[in-house]
């Protein structure tokens, strides 16, 4: 089966913005030494999710920044911030990112 990046499996499982929102902000209260951990998600989250539900999404977050980390994700073209001569401007962007 092949892996679906989260918006891809946010559109396939029905999650909102909103409901993405949530987990992201959950999760950060919710670490992985919390008791009940993805139940406590799960109702957060809302729009009946289940504490599967939410522990899959978070598999496929997991492995979407490790695809990430190892390069396997190319950077999107961004355009330059303004018209003219950019010489320059892609090594000036990639020295300002953090990473």
């Amino acid at each position: 089966m092949a892996s679906l990046s989260m918006s891809a499996a946010g559109r396939a499982a029905g999650w909102t913005p909103k409901q993405n929102k949530l987990f992201e902000q959950v999760l950060a209260v919710h670490d992985r030494d919390t008791p009940d951990r993805w139940h406590n998600v799960a109702r957060a989250v809302g729009g009946g999710k289940s504490a599967d539900d939410v522990r899959r999404y978070y598999e496929l977050l997991v492995h979407d920044v490790a695809n990430i980390e190892a390069g396997k994700v190319p950077f999107p073209a961004y355009r330059p911030p303004c018209p003219g001569p950019n010489v320059g401007y892609e090594a000036d962007r990639l020295k300002h990112l953090k990473i």
